[in-house]
């Protein structure tokens, strides 16, 4: 079994294939297939939406009889079990394809290695790890979901050079430009739910939706508004403060109030999670690990300081990603996490650098926990 160049090439114009899945699969994997017949594409497809066909079977079907005798580069090991759609390696080996090259082994057990196995069992040669990493990176959430049962968490942060969110009064809009605002509707929109608190929604009168106007073009080229997902929002109100006339229950999509106590808001798409743990404050393990019962893969976390700080402290972010403004705020201005229990410098969270970026006139810093 031999790896070559075009196995390489082919496997990243797969891997761009399922990119254009990253706003509307969920809470599926982001998978794409391409199909080479004599060194010529004669089939491609990406997952689109859970519950519609896989990427091989779009590939398939474009391919038609000159999948005979072909190679299939497929991003994620093919399913080989009946979901909500029969599985994929049963439809490459009727095509009777040659050979599968695949990018990773899919950690879901329903299919880990039982793709590849059925493929080999019915005499086709199979390649797997070609581009692994850049396929591991198109599903963060999906693979953690499904190697420990925790959705992928990135927590954002708007702050000034010193590190401050809001000035002493609260008010906090808005520290980064229009540019940054609108670099975060396009990680909103990949994102499964948003999660905030009953404070950031009150104080901020925040909607947390994915407005369409506001995504870069090149998401809007590819997307019309009624094609874009609206992430489930999740709001954490344990002191039962939220009324239900706030602006967010005024949008378009799905809302969790995360509560202690049976009280409900009535509002539509609206329900309500009791966290009933015996401490005060929500268990913040024990509601992601709830999300990840619930299909949620990804978590992207828009709140104040006190939340920011719960999270980090308790080692679940997973991505840390701040939009610096040039400004400075002073010493009387709120900080951006709060860690009650640090109290000394070798106890201080410690993250590494992922990139930087210019968004405009700010700097957008992403960093992953050591």
């Amino acid at each position: 079994m031999i790896i070559n160049d075009n196995d390489y090439f082919y496997m990243q114009q797969a891997i761009e294939l399922a990119k254009l899945g990253r706003f509307t699969t969920s809470p599926n994997p982001n998978v794409g297939c391409l199909i080479v017949k004599n060194n010529q594409i004669v089939g491609t497809g990406y997952h689109q939406k859970a519950g519609l066909p896989h990427a091989e079977v779009y590939a398939l079907n474009m391919a038609g009889k000159a999948a005979q005798g072909a190679t299939a580069y497929v991003t994620l090991e093919p399913c080989s079990h009946f979901g909500r759609t029969p599985p994929c390696a049963d439809a490459l080996i009727r095509s009777q394809i040659k050979r599968v090259v695949i990018a990773m082994q899919d950690p879901n057990p329903d299919v880990s290695g039982n793709g590849i196995k059925r493929l080999r069992d019915a005499g086709i040669e199979v390649i797997v790890g070609v581009l692994a990493a850049q396929a591991e990176s198109l599903n963060k959430g999906f693979l953690k979901r499904m190697r420990t049962g925790l959705p992928y968490v990135q927590l954002k942060l708007a702050a000034s050079l010193d590190g401050k969110i809001a000035m002493a009064s609260g008010e906090s809009k808005w520290i980064t430009s229009s540019i940054a605002r609108q670099d975060v509707q396009r990680y909103r929109a990949q994102a499964s739910c948003i999660l905030s608190t009953r404070m950031t929604v009150q104080t901020d009168n925040a909607s947390l939706t994915v407005r369409h106007a506001q995504l870069p073009d090149d998401i809007k080229q590819i997307y019309p508004p009624e094609n874009i997902r609206q992430p489930i929002r999740v709001i954490i109100d344990s002191q039962n403060q939220l009324t239900g006339e706030e602006n967010i229950f005024k949008q378009l999509g799905e809302i969790w109030i995360v509560r202690k106590q049976d009280i409900a808001i009535n509002k539509p798409n609206t329900q309500l999670i009791i966290e009933s743990s015996p401490q005060n404050h929500i268990d913040l393990v024990h509601l992601l690990t709830l999300f990840g019962k619930k299909g949620i893969n990804s978590v992207w976390v828009e709140a104040g300081a006190h939340l920011a700080g719960a999270l980090i402290e308790q080692d679940l972010v997973d991505e840390l990603i701040i939009y610096y403004a040039p400004k400075l705020l002073g010493h009387n201005s709120n900080d951006m996490c709060i860690l009650p229990n640090l109290q000394k410098l070798s106890m201080a969270p410690n993250f590494q650098f992922e990139s930087t970026t210019m968004v405009g006139e700010d700097l957008r810093v992403v960093l992953k926990r050591r």
